[in-house]
């Protein structure tokens, strides 16, 4: 009952100051891939944000929410962007409020939580409980990890290979290949200096939670469990293509090159990480 209320939640715009944009707006389950596919989500009025929306799915794996890791867990998360004024510009007395006066969302807070009255922990649990629903499933690599030798193609099991030796499982590691620790990106370039523009707060990273100087720069390791579906990368949406975010990534992580052949095999393995999505019309 959790779940099916904090889907519903998930979904309305009525968690946004004016009605506009719920939590899939950037959080597409569809087509997104847990993301909206733009170097930086827009919310109410066409309010720019000024980072990279991450995939929500898997996000229970996370050692912490938002690139800098300044949520402890997903209830934290939910008051960042209901209450950001360039996401969702509201607050929980307006939301509260107005669900309060749709009589389903009554009866459903009272099936779920026993009780009619409609408070922020519950809608924040709720919404959370679904969060933690979104957990990619049976995918073909985890089907040869359980033993399928032909769930994934010659190529894809040389991609993975590669992905081990090169050391990208250095920092993308665990079930959820990343989301379980931190890291300083450019540790063998100024990828900030070569990237160009203007550096902004969200390039600061985890220096921005700690102020500690030695997180400057630092960000969660992102999952790659959906790399394939969630363009642009980073956390400021600069990459637009995969095989531009490897390159990337091991000029500035790993201080070397790949070749174009080595890069394909290793898509064709990340390729082989997405596993069962959410569907609109699931019972």
């Amino acid at each position: 009952k959790k779940v099916a209320l904090g889907d519903q939640l998930f979904h309305d715009p009525r968690l946004s100051a004016d009605n506009s944009i719920s939590c899939a707006h950037c959080h597409d389950l569809v087509n997104g891939g847990g993301t909206d596919n733009l170097p930086h989500s827009f919310g109410v009025q066409g309010a720019e944000g000024n980072i990279n929306t991450p995939t929500v799915y898997n996000a229970a794996y996370n050692l912490a929410q938002f690139w800098d890791g300044r949520a402890k867990t997903l209830e934290a998360q939910i008051d960042g962007p209901t209450h950001n004024p360039a996401e969702m510009a509201s607050n929980w007395m307006q939301i509260i409020e107005k669900l309060t006066k749709d009589p389903v969302y009554r009866q459903s807070f009272k099936q779920a939580y026993g009780e009619k009255v409609i408070t922020a922990e519950h809608i924040k649990d709720a919404i959370a409980t679904f969060e933690r629903s979104l957990i990619t499933v049976d995918s073909p690599f985890d089907q040869y990890l359980r033993g399928q030798d032909d769930a994934i193609s010659s190529d894809a099991k040389k991609g993975y290979a590669l992905f081990q030796s090169y050391g990208c499982v250095s920092c993308h590691q665990g079930s959820n290949f990343g989301g379980n620790m931190f890291q300083t990106l450019g540790i063998f370039g100024d990828y900030f200096k070569d990237r160009g523009g203007e550096i902004t707060l969200a390039d600061a990273g985890r220096l921005n939670v700690t102020q500690d100087h030695a997180d400057q720069h630092r960000f969660k390791v992102p999952s790659l469990r959906l790399v394939t579906l969630t363009a642009p990368y980073f956390h400021d949406g600069s990459i637009e293509t995969l095989p531009d975010a490897i390159h990337t990534m091991a000029k500035y992580q790993l201080g070397r090159s790949i070749p174009e052949s080595d890069v394909t095999l290793m898509i064709t393995f990340l390729h082989s990480l997405v596993g069962t999505l959410y569907r609109e019309d699931a019972p």
